[in-house]
């Protein structure tokens, strides 16, 4: 990522310092929430926590509690709105009702039990490497991205409702532990692809490549990954559509470009990258055949449908607060939430029958500024 697009783009706000007290702190009013919860992670420097929401009939948002993860937040330098500078910092385990949330202050990883919007703390265990900022989930295995000293990825099982690091399961990346600012150049996130059989790795300026580790039956990631090199592009964040492409955002481009990952690790475009016209594009959210991307130079989303080909049509922009970030859709497809780092404010919104989105109103989260990760069951 050019570090003049990013450094525009988050020049915005520092973050607050937190004390940390208690296991669950502040719980809010929340009569009329009946919906899913929502997880906002904080990522406060001082004590990271994560925040359950409950949202109501009209997708407004009700904190139910805060949880600390018993780690330390972190800030990559060079960062305001976005500290880890990465997707999928919390990530949940659907089916075992587990959330994983890194804590790139104290290289470590927390493991939660979900019990509807309360959290149980299992486990807090070190991540495997430096400044973990990226959780994806196979099956039993976990999968964490620590982005420091070059990037790297560990390999954990798991075992009832913690976690157990796998010897052999690490993977380097390669890149310049040197390369600065660090913002833009760490790795942006990693994922599984639907069908379990490759790792995904965006590298952002650092490498300027998607990096895919053929994963093993049992879950081993391949001794070296796939290097598709995207000169010029920067990807960083991604999710796969409904048909197993990858939607990937482009920040040197401002761009969401689609590509096939082929069976021997290969990604292939699909058309042309469709542009923004929006700054900073680093994040993207699904919800169907929409793709909502984040825009935090323009404190914006933007939105785009996909249809049977891979082909996305635009579908306009929508103003959010400052320092647009991480966003989630409610596990209905109803709701969008979106982080926004200059503030630490989550924005609401309902998503239409024709994918525009409709303001909701907002929160505030504890000690979020400059906060990363989001949840949406």
């Amino acid at each position: 990522m050019r570090s003049s697009v990013l450094r525009s783009a988050t020049a915005l706000a520092t973050a607050a310092g937190f004390a940390l007290a208690g296991l669950a702190l502040g719980a809010g009013s929340a009569s009329a929430a009946t919906g899913a919860p929502v997880f906002v992670q904080s990522d406060a420097l001082g004590g990271n926590t994560v925040v359950a929401y409950t949202h109501d009939r009209d997708g407004a948002l009700h904190q139910a509690g805060v949880y600390p993860t018993g780690g330390l937040g972190g800030a990559l330098q060079g960062s305001v709105v976005d500290h880890l500078a990465s997707q999928g910092s919390l990530a949940y385990d659907a089916r075992h009702q587990l959330l994983y949330a890194v804590n790139a202050g104290s290289d470590t990883v927390t493991v939660f039990a979900v019990h509807g919007s309360r959290l149980e703390r299992t486990q807090v265990l070190a991540s495997g490497g430096s400044f973990p900022v990226s959780v994806a989930v196979r099956g039993d295995q976990v999968y964490v991205l620590d982005a420091q000293n070059g990037g790297a990825v560990q390999g954990f099982q798991r075992v009832g409702e913690r976690l157990r690091p796998v010897a052999g399961w690490q993977r380097s990346l390669g890149l310049d532990p040197a390369a600065a600012p660090r913002f833009t150049h760490t790795p942006g996130q990693l994922a599984v692809t639907p069908d379990g059989r490759d790792l995904v790795v965006t590298t952002k300026a650092g490498g300027q490549s998607i990096d895919v580790f053929p994963l093993a039956p049992g879950g081993a990631p391949a001794a070296a990954p796939v290097v598709n090199a995207e000169p010029g592009t920067v990807p960083f964040g991604f999710v796969f559509d409904s048909r197993g492409r990858l939607l990937v955002t482009e920040v040197g481009t401002n761009s969401v470009a689609t590509f096939t990952v082929g069976r021997d690790g290969t990604v292939t475009a699909v058309g042309t990258p469709v542009a923004t016209g929006q700054a900073a594009t680093c994040w993207l959210a699904a919800a169907g055949d929409r793709v909502y991307a984040s825009n935090a130079g323009s404190g914006s989303l933007s939105g785009f449908r996909a249809d049977g080909h891979g082909k996305l049509t635009a579908l306009g922009d929508t103003m959010t607060d400052p320092g647009t970030v991480d966003a989630a859709v409610s596990g209905d497809g109803h709701y969008l939430y979106a982080q926004t780092g200059g503030q630490g404010v989550v924005d609401e919104f309902r998503v239409r029958a024709d994918g525009s989105l409709t303001r909701v109103g907002s929160v505030t989260v504890p000690d979020g500024m400059g906060g990363e990760g989001i949840v949406a069951l």
